[in-house]
């Protein structure tokens, strides 16, 4: 089932997963095109963002989204091409980031939608270094993280959207980067593309004690958005003062009980108080949506020079979406990973 101009393809919430999402847990349907009326526009999606939040919204436990119902299409960041418009600012032939969801076809009336132009270079990049990925390690690092030159900072998930982003802009600002990635091919690409001081395999034997060894200073900013082991054998080298923006816990996503082993929170929290530490969650357009414009302007001119490197993992073929994402959970994408939903 390819692409037409003529039906909607779309994948829809079968079933609540317990647990890691299943080949059940979408399902492919087709139906008509919709249509937009006054006030809207008609929306062709053409590359479909996968990122781990997306788990949380298959679940109807209590977060700070909506979950979708059960028949409802999946949501999802999306490039779409505008096909009619009724919107001021939008016109035929113009390209947008939007939340056009896992379908072809999506009707908006323009919130939260951003008008690209007519002729994008590398459109679908603004589903990750300049789009929703790269603002959350860039409003993170810099607002919650308040890095300081000669500074020591660990990003797990180095090698994907926002750990690669997160290092390489404190790189830029003087820091001292250590990444933590799985195999070494992935640690190799984090250091020798990258440019980050270390990384660490987590899957590596001996990775505490290496993790250990490549910061002697300790460690000031722990970016945060793997959780689980990772941050065990963080959690003893943070210094006084350390800032911990929390942006997600991909390693938890499809727990259905608590982690093995004694309590951590009264020695999180003894620490915490201790070290006078700071640990701060974040969903990055409530809380910083509002500097938008300052990023873009900062991470294109970044991008454009070459100081910020992108590696994108593009997947063509609707149907490999579901697949894919359950990869993605799992710890098995290799940089953003995209759907190319068109032939």
């Amino acid at each position: 089932m390819t692409q037409t101009n003529s039906a909607n393809r779309k994948f829809v919430l079968a079933e609540r997963p317990v647990g890691e999402p299943t080949e059940q847990t979408l399902r492919l349907e087709s139906g008509d095109m919709p249509v937009a009326g006054a006030g809207q526009m008609l929306l062709r999606n053409e590359y479909l963002s996968l990122d781990p939040y997306m788990r949380g919204r298959m679940s109807d436990a209590p977060s700070y989204a909506a979950p979708v119902e059960i028949g409802g299409t999946m949501v999802g960041g999306t490039v779409a091409e505008v096909m009619t418009s009724d919107v001021k600012g939008f016109e035929a032939g113009d390209w947008v980031v939007a939340f056009g969801g896992w379908q072809d076809y999506s009707v908006s009336d323009g919130t939260m939608v951003i008008n690209m132009g007519k002729d994008p270079k590398n459109p679908s990049w603004a589903l990750g270094v300049l789009g929703m990925p790269g603002l959350t390690a860039w409003a993170g690092l810099t607002q919650i993280g308040q890095p300081k030159e000669g500074e020591t900072l660990v990003v797990a998930g180095a090698s994907g959207p926002v750990g690669a982003t997160v290092g390489q802009i404190a790189k830029i600002l003087g820091l001292r980067v250590v990444g933590v990635a799985g195999g070494a091919e992935k640690c190799a690409h984090v250091v020798d593309v990258l440019g980050f001081d270390e990384c660490i395999d987590y899957k590596a034997d001996g990775f505490r004690q290496a993790l250990k060894t490549a910061v002697p200073k300790g460690i000031d900013i722990y970016f945060e958005n793997v959780g689980g082991a990772v941050f065990d054998a963080v959690m003893p080298l943070l210094n006084p003062s350390a800032r911990i923006p929390v942006c997600g816990l991909i390693s938890q996503y499809n727990a259905t009980s608590l982690p093995d082993g004694p309590d951590r929170m009264s020695l999180l929290m003894g620490m915490m108080l201790r070290k006078r530490m700071t640990m701060r969650g974040f969903i990055v357009f409530d809380d910083f949506g509002h500097l938008y414009p300052e990023f873009a302007k900062q991470m294109g001119a970044w991008v454009a020079s070459g100081q910020i490197k992108y590696r994108e993992e593009m997947i063509e073929g609707m149907e490999k979406a579901p697949a894919a994402f359950i990869g993605l959970l799992r710890g098995d994408g290799f940089g953003k990973r995209v759907i190319k939903l068109s032939a």
